[in-house]
């Protein structure tokens, strides 16, 4: 495992190994059967090209109404609870007593990607953001705190992780692309972004 910090970002390469990356892929199976997937839509009816769901005591939604944070999916049915082995990664890598309120889990399937965009939903911004990759890789970019400006960008594989906290935490990020069947960690391809926040 190595860390570098770019732009404030602390990235964790290689902070997952093999057998790790399975057994949180492993905790997710049970979340995803209780609160499938579902692709969310953004102001103006346009659809996201990643799907996602979440896990905690609250999940993040976008629809017709907004974006926002809700304690029950779609569909009705309340969030499964965050699994031990993800909260791990959150206890290790932030020291904090406190523990997240929302596992935001993204799929990118093959074209997928997310534009450049702060994680502003939160009530308190003093916590960080925890960013889990799994599967195959994604080119992350990097921003300022405003819109424009010149950004950087590196690839994330598989077992990265990046912790978003400080002046970094309203920094605008996205993901430009991945490159589909990088990796052999989802047999259908794909890759898994966990993201790790306090809400209240």
């Amino acid at each position: 495992m190595s860390t570098l910090r770019l732009r404030g970002f602390d990235i964790h390469k290689g902070y997952l190994d093999h057998p790790s990356q399975k057994a949180v892929i492993e905790a997710l199976r049970p979340i995803l059967k209780a609160a499938p997937l579902f692709t969310p839509t953004v102001s103006g009816g346009k659809k996201m090209s990643v799907r996602m769901t979440s896990a905690g005591a609250f999940g993040w939604v976008s629809d017709a109404a907004g974006y926002r944070y809700q304690n029950h999916h779609p569909a009705g049915q309340a969030w499964p609870v965050i699994p031990k082995p993800i909260l791990d990664i959150w206890r290790d890598l932030t020291g904090l007593d406190r523990e997240p309120e929302c596992c935001l889990v993204n799929y990118y399937g093959e074209g997928a990607r997310m534009g450049l965009h702060q994680d502003k939903d939160e009530a308190d911004f003093s916590y960080p953001v925890v960013s889990v990759s799994l599967g195959d890789d994604g080119l992350f970019r990097i921003g300022n705190q405003t819109r424009g400006g010149k950004t950087e960008s590196l690839w994330l594989s598989s077992g990265d992780v990046v912790v978003m906290g400080g002046p970094a935490r309203m920094t605008y990020h996205g993901v430009d692309r991945i490159r589909f069947k990088s990796s052999r960690l989802l047999p259908k391809g794909g890759r898994l972004n966990l993201t790790l926040r306090v809400v209240t």
